[in-house]
């Protein structure tokens, strides 16, 4: 009897079985305090930053490539290093997704800020906020600290797992590193301060290029997700409505799908360094968000995840078909 045609190509499987193997990694372990690849990549960032910064687009340009290209270059060297065996190639793979990815980190510090918001320990919640978020916690109220939560818990989801995934599953180990080289670049200089205004401008549109896929897949997860304890529909319409008024076309379907699926009210005034920011209201017709609202938060960013898991091997898999049939 003739054997049957494999249903998923050899990269195909390496890709399911080590970025399965690196989420439950993340799972059990979440980051590691001290010795993280992205801490050391930074540090390297920062170095290369030093030697290069001028106020200068083209300066700017040369350290995102430098630093970016060389990420996924050292991903490209390991991947071929480790070819002729399907067992290393998953275990890289793997070790690139846990190094990578962020969920349960992200999940574990939502909660924590929620904890003490819950107990009525505002200081407490205030010194966790910058592991988070970015904006001034002195700034901030009970209320507002819960919303920042939940919107970091949103954008962080698509910037710390999802756009991960999508590169990972297109491009591979260097896919992994390449995007969250871009993505940590764009956290470091992409902000539109004084000093990287000009330095920072290639970063941050790399990453908004990066991160468009894992956005929109996001949104749409985010939606099919939100069910046993949110609003599905509910997510489409803020998505549809919103995500257009958001200042980033990454952040705006993410945040809006995520208002939608809680049925809470996202966005309104920031302060970052001082620097205080009106954005527009997502999802208008929902309430306040509540303490209660950050775990409810979590748990939707988990199921994103493990759907994002799903969709990415199962578009390599209709890909591989594709190709199959029309050899």
């Amino acid at each position: 009897m003739p054997g049957r045609t494999p249903v998923a190509s050899r990269a195909t499987a390496v890709f399911a079985y080590g970025a399965a193997a690196g989420l439950a990694v993340d799972l059990v372990l979440g980051d590691p305090r001290r010795g993280h690849p992205v801490a050391a990549f930074g540090r390297a960032a920062a170095a290369v930053e030093r030697r290069l910064w001028r106020d200068h687009r083209g300066r700017g340009a040369l350290h995102t490539a430098v630093c970016a290209g060389g990420a996924a270059a050292a991903g490209a060297l390991a991947a071929r290093a480790v070819r002729d065996s399907r067992a290393a190639s998953a275990a890289l793979t793997a070790a690139a997704v846990w190094a990578v990815v962020g969920g349960t980190t992200l999940g574990r510090e939502a909660r924590a800020i929620g904890g003490a918001l819950a107990a009525g320990d505002l200081e407490v919640a205030r010194e966790r906020m910058p592991h988070l978020v970015g904006r001034d916690p002195e700034a901030l109220d009970g209320p507002a600290m819960a919303r920042a939560v939940v919107e970091s818990v949103a954008e962080n989801t698509s910037d710390a797992v999802v756009g991960a995934l999508v590169w990972g599953a297109v491009a591979g180990v260097p896919g992994l590193l390449g995007f969250r080289a871009v993505n940590t670049l764009d956290a470091m200089v992409g902000h539109r301060s004084p000093r990287y205004r000009r330095y920072g401008w290639a970063s941050a549109r790399l990453d908004d290029l990066a991160g468009w896929p894992g956005a929109r897949l996001t949104a749409a997860l985010a939606a099919v997700a939100g069910a046993p304890d949110g609003d599905p529909r509910g997510a489409v319409r803020a998505w549809r409505a919103d995500a257009g008024k958001h200042p980033s076309p990454n952040a705006g379907p993410v945040e809006a799908a995520f208002a939608g699926a809680l049925g809470v009210r996202l966005g309104g005034t920031l302060s970052y360094g001082g620097r205080v920011e009106h954005r527009p209201v997502l999802n208008g017709g929902g309430r306040p968000v509540e303490v209660a609202d950050i775990d409810r938060a979590v748990r939707l960013s988990r199921r994103v995840t493990w759907l994002t898991l799903a969709a990415c091997v199962g578009g390599r898999i209709l890909t591989d078909t594709v190709k199959r049939r029309t050899k």
